[in-house]
């Protein structure tokens, strides 16, 4: 496997290229990873408070290169202060940051995953405990707590600007990508969503202009970065959880538009990867992704998948690659495993001691205790 940095050590995968699952997934512009499995971006928390890189979270990441993931994405990295989501989350907005991206990238390629880093900005899903100021969305959003004040002409094009040097970070510590995070309700799908009230071009009843936010940061980076280096986006396809006023067919224009923009990979969350639309019922959203984009653009798809007949089963839709969550988290050699068609994979719950076995600190125990019976308390650890 090649990539803009050089020659790959690949791990001895070899005998798992006679599957389609297995075999090497090609991105638009031409980077390849040695199977279609990937690490779904997670939260963990497991970064240190100033947003750099800790050894626990580098050893949750590397297990999975190690484990024979073809693909590895980092968890949410915020471009701005003022967009952090969470406490103990990876930061990429500062070139302080540089030497623990630059360590995190080395160690996946050494491993031979393609190594990806999802950038993004809580927008008002930025607590203001957090960043110490009221945070922006598109415009104010009645009832929520923390009080969003409607986003600035300044605030918009700064958040691009955050965007673009974000991805030269990126690839300057020697990662082979980028994920722009559209999903899941945070600042570009706040942007995205039908509540967007705003009355300039970016936002109110014309979806072209609720996308300009996306559209302009996805040609910002395309434009400062390398044709080798994969830029990719990932999006909600419909209205769910806190990605709200998203309509399906809106996004599938967003899809084709993203794929114009010049685009390497489209990556859909959606939660329950076996359920069809909510809009058109009697249809899945993969082969209706995959017929809008071009053949050589690949759609990556999440959404509580286990075991190798579920992802075949989406490769069998249209899917090019698929993002693994949980099911990463149980069993960081997923891809190693699955070689062997009878294999089951491990399930929650998990004790603590299971977890630390398979690169969780405490912290990301913790964290995985907010999922309904993953952690297990049967052991004290």
């Amino acid at each position: 496997m090649e990539s803009s940095r050089g020659e790959r050590r690949l791990l001895p995968f070899a005998a798992m290229a006679g599957t389609d699952l297995f075999a090497p997934l090609t991105f638009r512009n031409g980077v390849r990873a040695r199977n279609r499995v990937v690490v779904a971006p997670m939260t963990n928390q497991q970064s240190h408070a100033d947003g750099s890189l800790s050894d626990d979270e580098l050893r949750w990441l590397a297990l999975r290169a190690e484990g024979g993931f073809g693909v590895v994405e980092t968890c949410a990295a915020h471009v701005a202060l003022d967009g952090q989501g969470w406490e103990g989350e990876l930061g990429i907005f500062d070139d302080r940051l540089l030497p623990g991206l630059t360590r995190l990238a080395g160690t996946l390629r050494n491993r031979g995953a393609v190594g990806l880093v999802q950038i993004f900005h809580g927008g008002a899903r930025a607590p203001a405990k957090l960043i110490g100021e009221r945070p922006f969305s598109a415009s104010e959003i009645e009832g929520d707590p923390e009080q969003p004040r409607a986003a600035t002409s300044a605030d918009i094009e700064r958040v691009i600007g955050q965007f673009r040097d974000a991805a030269v970070r990126a690839h300057r510590a020697g990662f082979d990508g980028v994920e722009l995070h559209g999903a899941h309700g945070y600042l570009l799908c706040q942007f995205l969503s039908a509540l967007n009230r705003r009355d300039d071009a970016y936002g109110g009843a014309s979806f072209e202009n609720r996308a300009r936010l996306l559209r302009e940061a996805t040609r910002a980076v395309r434009a400062a970065v390398p044709a080798s280096f994969v830029v990719g986006v990932r999006i909600s396809p419909e209205d769910f959880g806190n990605a709200k006023g998203l309509d399906l067919d809106e996004s599938l224009t967003l899809a084709s538009w993203l794929a114009d923009d010049g685009i390497d990979f489209l990556h859909i969350s959606l939660w329950d990867s076996s359920a069809n639309t909510k809009k058109r019922p009697e249809e899945h959203p993969v082969p209706l992704f995959r017929r809008v984009l071009p053949a050589d653009l690949p759609l990556l798809v999440a959404g509580g998948v286990w075991t190798r007949e579920q992802a075949e089963g989406l490769r069998e839709r249209g899917a090019d690659g698929i993002a693994l969550g949980r099911a990463a988290i149980a069993n960081p050699d997923w891809p190693a495993h699955a070689e062997d068609p009878v294999w089951q994979p491990r399930r929650p719950p998990l004790t603590t001691d299971e977890l630390r076995e398979r690169g969780l600190s405490d912290g990301f125990i913790g964290y995985m205790r907010r999922w309904k019976g993953f952690v297990s308390d049967a052991a004290a650890g």
